[in-house]
């Protein structure tokens, strides 16, 4: 329900002007540019769209009424205030955010907006941003097999999901995917409250007892776009246009696809969810648009509507650029909290702009920040020499054997139409200088491409049914080697999938990494799950299969929320903070094979906490951690009230209670009872403390071990932490100093580990002195 007023007058006398070309704001993504496609000389930026009426968010708190209808109708007074009549009141709202938590989107001047800032109800004024979108082997990876083979494993004792629900906040659905099939479901539970609504190409019908809700909202985008999307270009429904939503539930929730191929690829592959049994809500929010485009307006209603609906989890793989979301209040983080402060806990990607420092988004503490590794797959290619020598390049080519050809090797593309007939063009590039691209070979009757890069440059995307083929440059000069000194032909030949412990984890080069330049004593990302090249269904619009294979942080999240779906069937009284606890301190700094994660790209380094957060993900120990780190929203206002943001009569307003106020300015962010340590300006001796809670056996006794950072004292007390039936939560207190350090460093990490030789308990620890405040270390 938007809500509406009855009749008057407007000031508003004109709908915002109408265009032919589609313009994004400059939030959204670069700039559109206009270039000449034969030169590929670029002529600058297009002047971006600003809309005549944009739109506003306005942030009131936690409810004041409990009829979402008498909330509506106070948010439609508050608006008249400023707009001064029924018809403008109409006319200028957008969405009345009435369930979760009170606020409203509106159309507005600037200077109405600012003068509606000014109400003594509006806690938080914000302008309307655009938000991008950002399996069968995972599960066997992370030891959970598509057929348990214990009847202690998690996916067994919570009859894989049955009776949760994870909301998705995402581009759509495809309802008819095998993944959604509900044979041998059970009933909807109880508490569900949503709906299938009846829209373009989708009605009620499409729905099941596996996909249980499906709902949209657009309103938001279109009133910042110069041309609304329209029925031409998308589903105006909660069908699915992207593919995007249809493979972040699938990978959540998807029900058991037997036999799951990619013309060859993964034969014979069962393809399954991480909660395959559990229902799927679907929330479509992000639309179509330069690959995925979601406004905040239309992301805050579909937390909204979902916190009513009765959602369990919620699964979230949208976010800004890490340099546009330093504010705690843009983007998700706010009704977020609110989710999570009635028990939900939200899932959100790190980002994919890594592996650059302090590119991490969705950082909030209370939000489960996933970072993405690769799995122990991978697609290759064999080029074979006359001499029989081999060598592997990562490849997805699905057409024919290429026989012995000629290869000719080049730095540039500036002659290539006089070259390539008949041959395979071997390129180096570096850098970011622009590769040669698969349809220049093609186009000038080149056979195969094989690039020679560094695994940390970008690449380009090639067709399956074309041999474009990955070398890194250690391999790829040897290869240049023996055909320079030899003039030996090559024979390429299809892919194949190696499978397995040679295949090394590491955590995926586009994972954004920490720490969070706004709020760098909370260590982000959280945890990490497999997120490269998950196969999942596709769309019946998508152009080719390639797009079964996926890859991101975004695909990560939905890992993650389906093994929290898990933990909350089996745990149902653990809050959100006790999940993210139990995922954190049992996470693995190795691959299931003990061999140590890396980084993948250039550089070669062991991860570490900015990488991964705790590390890869462990569903099988989380489901019995021994000890958490609990918190609530007298911790979250801590937080809040640490970055100078908040008042008291803002964390009044948020949480719905008066008493509710900011601690005195003596308590320290670094208390914030997180599972981890993270203190980026050392200068002295600091003491920082931290609660945990038993969770495990009643009477037990815990030992600490320290792994301290290079160079730092780090002391533990006490020495022992005893818990019985009537002491189940403990405080203790971590010492730290700079010990040998006398300069500012960068960062170093350690981890201390809780034991009672059955569980081990462990948070990282991530240490960086500052003795002297400047602008680089």
């Amino acid at each position: 329900m938007n809500g509406k007023l009855s009749s008057g007058t407007t000031p508003h006398e004109a709908d915002p002007p109408q265009a032919s070309n589609l313009a994004l704001s400059p939030e959204a993504a670069p700039p559109d540019t206009a270039m000449d496609d034969a030169s590929g000389i670029n002529f600058g930026p297009l002047p971006p769209f600003v809309p005549e009426f944009p739109v506003y968010i306005f942030y009131l708190g936690e409810r004041k009424h409990d009829d979402p209808n008498l909330v509506t109708q106070s948010h439609l007074e508050i608006l008249k205030s400023v707009l001064g009549s029924e018809e403008a009141t109409n006319k200028s709202m957008v969405y009345s955010y009435h369930h979760g938590f009170s606020g409203f989107a509106a159309k507005l001047k600037p200077a109405e907006a600012e003068k509606l800032k000014k109400h003594p109800e509006v806690i938080i004024l914000l302008e309307n941003r655009k938000l991008g979108l950002q399996t069968t082997r995972t599960w066997d990876y992370l030891g959970q097999f598509s057929t348990p083979t214990s009847s202690k494993s998690l996916l067994h004792e919570t009859n894989m999901g049955s009776g949760a629900i994870i909301g998705v906040i995402d581009s759509g659905i495809w309802s008819e995917s095998g993944s959604f099939d509900d044979d041998g479901y059970g009933p909807i539970p109880k508490h569900w409250k949503g709906q299938c609504v009846s829209a373009d190409q989708f009605s009620p019908a499409d729905c099941n007892k596996k996909l249980i809700g499906a709902k949209y909202y657009i309103d938001g985008l279109n009133a910042d776009l110069e041309t609304s999307i329209n029925s031409t270009t998308e589903y105006l429904s909660p069908r699915d246009h992207n593919g995007h939503g249809t493979q972040v539930s699938s990978t959540a929730a998807g029900s058991f696809v037997s036999n799951m191929t990619l013309l060859g690829l993964s034969s014979g592959s069962i393809m399954r969810g991480g909660a395959p049994k559990a229902h799927i809500a679907m929330y479509k929010a992000c639309w179509d648009v330069e690959g995925g485009m979601c406004s905040v307006a239309d992301v805050w209603k579909a937390f909204d509507e979902a916190i009513h609906d009765g959602v369990d989890v919620l699964s979230v793989s949208v976010g800004g650029s890490a340099l546009k979301t330093l504010d705690v209040e843009i983007d998700i983080a706010i009704p977020a909290l609110h989710a999570v402060n009635k028990g939900i806990p939200v899932v959100s990607p790190a980002g994919n702009e890594g592996s650059r420092s302090s590119s991490v988004i969705n950082v909030s503490p209370w939000i489960l920040t996933v970072a993405a590794t690769t799995l122990d797959r991978s697609f290759s290619t064999l080029i074979t020499l006359e001499n029989n020598k081999t060598y592997l390049g990562q490849s997805l080519y699905t057409g024919p054997e290429i026989s012995f050809t000629d290869v000719i090797c080049t730095g540039d593309h500036s002659n290539v139409d006089q070259i390539t007939k008949g041959k395979v063009i071997m390129h180096f590039s570096m850098g970011p200088v622009r590769p040669l691209t698969p349809d220049v070979v093609q186009k000038n009757g080149g056979i195969g491409l094989i690039y020679v890069r560094n695994p940390g440059d970008s690449r380009v995307e090639c067709p399956v049914n074309f041999p474009c083929i990955y070398l890194d440059m250690e391999v790829g000069s040897e290869l240049y080697t023996y055909i320079q000194t030899s003039s030996m032909k090559i024979k390429i030949s299809p892919y194949k999938t190696i499978i397995g412990e040679s295949v090394a984890s590491k955590v995926a080069k586009s994972s954004a990494r920490g720490p969070s330049s706004f709020s760098p004593a909370i260590l982000k990302p959280d945890i990490a799950a497999p997120g490269l090249t998950l196969l999942t269904p596709r769309i019946p619009t998508d152009e080719d299969t390639r797009e079964f294979v996926y890859s991101g942080t975004s695909m990560a999240t939905p890992v993650i929320a389906g093994i929290v779906a898990l933990l909350k069937i089996s745990h149902p009284n653990w809050s959100p903070a006790v999940i993210k606890s139990a995922l954190v301190t049992t996470a693995m700094k190795t691959d299931p094979y003990g061999e140590r994660l890396t980084v993948d790209g250039g550089n070669y380094k062991v991860a570490d906490a900015f990488d991964y957060g705790g590390g890869l993900v462990n569903l099988e120990k989380a489901t019995d951690p021994g000890l958490v780190y609990d918190m609530d929203i007298n911790d979250y206002i801590h937080y809040l009230c640490s970055q100078a943001l908040y008042t008291d009569k803002k964390v009044s307003a948020l949480t719905g209670n008066v008493n509710n106020k900011c601690p005195s300015s003596s308590s320290s962010i670094l208390d914030l009872n997180v599972p981890s340590i993270t203190i980026p300006d050392l200068k002295g001796t600091v003491n920082v403390t931290r609660t945990v809670t038993n969770v495990g056996r009643v009477k037990s006794v815990y030992k600490p071990v320290i792994e301290a950072p290079f160079g730092f004292n780090v002391v533990v007390s006490p020495k022992k932490l005893k818990f019985n039936k009537t002491r189940n939560k403990l405080a203790f207190t971590v010492t730290v100093s700079p010990g040998s350090h006398r300069v500012n460093t960068a960062f170093y990490f350690g981890s201390l580990t809780w034991s009672d030789k059955v569980h081990n308990v462990t948070i990282p620890i991530s240490l960086r002195t500052r003795f002297i405040d400047n602008f680089f270390l």
